[in-house]
């Protein structure tokens, strides 16, 4: 019989209210335990109770002690263990390596309540206080650090996390099937340590077997010792991995280790439409656990928001989306987010307004390669750069979902807060646009150009400026003829790779010419597994093994503060990169000018 409750439960007296003795598997994470479909505790967990496996949450639990890691029991099958939605270090640090004060994922936005590295610290929690138990590792913490990886707060190459972990088994990407797999076999007596073919998953191999077994079948990549010691080595190695991260034609990728060898198995197979529906449409009860006596920040601006797809093809450089949620995108039907929707719109506290409807890419709805079924997503181009011929570009499905869900009682508002791709947008001549500006943009639409010097937009793997311009130019000229007064919210990035002073300082005047300036800065953060992050550490695209340009320390922060020059704590950095690059013309009184004092007086704690 399967166990719905209201949340899952996170106490030994809501277990017994359940009727539950013993939990088949606990899932330990870092953020506060919200039942909402965006969070990913949330979506394993109901997934395996849809299964018949009773599941316990321990959320946030305090590393410093083993009471909260005990205070569940040991569950009869294995412990899950997640860093939560994000990276811890990525949680935990600015772009500039400072701690934060805050976390949107635990009560209050409280800072503090999750260790660095979350994943390795609670699965050596586990280990000491119930050896023997399986452990697996999961979510995006463990998922992008499963090789050989440079971590930027260490500035440095770290093992694969399953070589520092003691966990028995990976999963990387979403999860769903592999968890299932994973318990399944346990219940019908398997031992963990013969659990090692599981698409979607990495486990570690003994030396001595890997010695002994034939390697035809694997695609062998560097070894950390190599890529720790050789910059070049680890871009070859960042390319051997990133070209087998698809479930049709990827193949097992195997990276030695001083103690073990890594063996990541190709990715699992993309959930059809109907399993996704099937995800999606569990009993999610869309707020926080009770137990909460403040909110989650994280959950506000996603509370009444719909996941529509998952995947991405356009690859962006400093995405880690190909090696996560993959290439191919998986849609679900129209009729199951009209359900939720209608679900949704239900709920006391719903003000008739759906936050977002999107994937990663909102526009990427139902959007299909007919390669994908038999070939997979092509080794040797990327669907968007430029946009390929092959690729069903059409947004007639999406525009028919959006209309359907306007109808719907007690919905107001349907918007698009996800962002759009917007070289998709113009690829195709349906009325997609027009749609978009009448219906479902709140004031400002999010798109992300990211910089408009040629050459750092094709590191980037970008659309080029002239893309945007056209854009623009449309959407412009849609909204006026709608009597509508909208904007664009355009995302730009410094300091990535490839980038120097001179193109920042091109961006900066772009910005300036076109009233684009805007607070919200980006400044590329290096984030494991991406294909900007190995630029970043090397100096090599991995695609070319071309050398590019990094900004690191001073120049960086001058970068930053280039997309910034009109905030007067930004001064002596701006003056410093428009001296340095002999653009002095652009300091004076004269409207072109960035800065406008003739004498400037740098200041001594300059922001960025």
């Amino acid at each position: 019989m399967k166990i719905q409750p209201h949340f899952l439960p996170m106490s030994l007296r809501e277990a017994e209210k359940l009727g539950i003795r013993e939990f088949d598997i606990i899932l330990v994470t870092g953020d506060a335990y919200v039942d909402h479909p965006s969070f990913g505790v949330a979506v394993i967990g109901r997934v395996l109770q849809d299964a018949g496996y009773t599941v316990g949450i321990i959320a946030q639990p305090d590393w410093k002690s083993d009471a909260d890691f005990k205070k569940l029991g040991k569950p009869g099958l294995f412990f899950g263990v997640t860093s939560g939605n994000v990276d811890s270090m990525v949680n935990n640090y600015t772009p500039n390596l400072k701690r934060r004060s805050d976390d949107v994922y635990s009560p209050g936005g409280a800072g503090g309540k999750r260790p660095d590295r979350a994943a390795i610290v609670y699965a050596d929690k586990l280990h000491s206080s119930f050896p023997g138990t399986p452990i697996v590792l999961g979510g995006i913490e463990a998922s992008l650090r499963r090789f050989a990886h440079y971590d930027y707060w260490q500035d440095s190459v770290r093992r694969s996390i399953l070589a520092d972990a003691p966990a028995d088994i990976l999963v990387f990407g979403m999860g769903e099937r592999q968890v299932v797999e994973i318990a399944d076999r346990l219940l019908k007596g398997e031992d963990i340590k013969n659990i090692t073919g599981i698409p979607g998953t990495a486990v570690k191999m003994e030396i001595s077997k890997w010695r002994s077994i034939c390697h035809d079948d694997y695609v062998v990549i560097p070894g950390f010792t190599e890529v720790s010691q050789d910059r070049e080595l680890y871009a070859r190695a960042f390319r051997l991995h990133y070209q087998e991260q698809d479930p049709i034609r990827g193949k097992p990728v195997a990276q030695p280790h001083p103690k073990t060898v890594i063996i990541q198995n190709k990715p699992a197979m993309p959930l059809s439409t109907r399993e996704l529906d099937h995800v999606y449409e569990q009993p999610y009860t869309r707020m926080p656990h009770p137990s909460y006596k403040k909110p989650i920040p994280a959950l506000a601006p996603v509370k009444f928001s719909i996941i529509s797809h998952r995947g991405c093809f356009a690859s962006c450089a400093f995405c880690a989306l190909t090696h996560h949620q993959g290439r191919i995108v998986q849609s679900r039907s129209i009729e199951s987010i009209v359900r939720e929707v209608k679900r949704m719109a239900k709920m006391p506290d719903f003000k008739g307004i759906v936050q977002d409807v999107g994937g990663p890419t909102a526009n990427m709805y139902s959007m299909h390669c007919r390669r994908w079924e038999t070939n997979g997503a092509c080794p040797d181009k990327i669907c968007t750069h430029p946009v390929c011929k092959s690729l069903d570009t059409s947004h007639q499905k999406q525009v028919e979902l959006l209309r359907r869900l306007r109808e719907i009682p007690r919905v107001k508002k349907v918007f698009i807060g996800s962002g759009i791709r917007y070289d998709l947008v113009l690829a195709n001549s349906s009325d997609y646009l027009p749609e978009l500006c009448a219906h479902h943009v709140s004031g400002h639409l999010k798109i992300a150009p990211e910089h408009v010097t040629r050459h750092v937009t094709e590191i980037m793997h970008k659309p080029g400026k002239e893309v945007f311009e056209e854009f623009k130019k449309r959407f412009g000229a849609i909204n006026k003829k709608l009597g509508k007064e909208q904007y664009i919210l355009p995302y730009f990035m410094s300091g990535h790779p490839g980038c120097t002073l001179e193109d920042m300082i091109e961006l900066a005047e772009y910005i300036r010419d076109n009233n684009l300036y805007t607070e919200q800065v980006q400044d590329f953060t290096p984030t494991p597994m991406t294909a900007s992050t190995c630029m970043y550490y090397t100096g090599i695209n991995p695609f070319t093994m071309e050398k590019v340009h990094v900004a690191k320390g001073r120049e960086k922060r001058i970068q930053r503060a280039l997309m910034r020059y009109k905030d007067s704590r930004n001064y002596g950095l701006v003056y410093e990169g428009l001296k340095t690059t002999g653009r002095m013309d652009l300091i004076g009184s004269e409207r072109k000018c960035l800065l406008k004092r003739k004498n400037p007086i740098p200041s001594p704690h300059p922001s960025a």
